[in-house]
């Protein structure tokens, strides 16, 4: 037990945890993408979904904690690497920030898992609690997107969770031992790909609500 703590608190450790939970929410935003896409099928169609998941009882909810663990192990274990990484070089390299092949996105995990971290709260504590009142759950959606401000926010959540998923992607493979050699341009490609999906996937259903809201 000791011996599995130690791995797990070991830099390597860390970066393991980091690509199995960050790898599972990729998982859960393709299924939270395609749910939500019911919502052009209009109201019927997209209610009808909301109580299927509804009608799964406590299955439902131990789903939900379980992803809210995953995800608080994900930032903290995310937050403890970048401190160590800033402790290991305090004083930064007077080199371009590109150099090495960095990108944007790599550069700016920590600060984007940050603001994940904020909009998952506050989706948390408006879309969720207003799921329990008593009306249908296309009219949730409708009160808040017929305000372009709630619109472009958003947007600008989901272009900020696109930028973190297009590295965050790729890197976890290459730390599981799968991105490596001719593969790492693939695995690089797939990662911009499910990125584009989430910003474009997401971000269209708050525009096409308020359209013909």
């Amino acid at each position: 037990m000791n011996s599995f703590l130690n791995t797990i608190w070991s830099s390597i450790g860390k970066k393991w945890v980091m690509a199995i939970t960050g790898l599972s929410f990729c998982g859960f935003l393709v299924f939270h993408l395609l749910g939500n896409l019911t919502v052009y099928g209009g109201p019927e169609l997209f209610n009808w979904y909301v109580e299927h998941l509804h009608s799964l009882g406590v299955l439902i909810k131990i789903a939900e904690w379980v992803l809210l663990f995953l995800f608080l192990v994900h930032v903290i274990t995310g937050l403890l690497l970048a401190y160590e990484n800033y402790r290991a070089r305090p004083v930064r390299y007077a080199v371009s920030k590109t150099a090495g092949g960095r990108t944007l996105g790599s550069r700016s995990m920590a600060i984007t898992g940050i603001l994940i971290l904020a909009f998952v709260v506050f989706h948390l504590l408006t879309f969720r609690s207003a799921g329990q009142k008593e009306v249908g759950d296309l009219m949730i959606l409708t009160n808040w997107f017929h305000r372009p401000e709630m619109v472009a926010a958003y947007i600008m959540a989901m272009a900020v969770a696109a930028l973190h998923v297009s590295h965050g992607f790729w890197s976890a493979f290459q730390t599981l031992g799968a991105g490596h050699s001719g593969r790492k341009s693939k695995f690089k490609t797939a990662g911009i790909i499910l990125s584009l999906v989430v910003a474009f996937g997401f971000g269209c259903i708050p525009v096409f609500i308020s359209m013909v809201s």
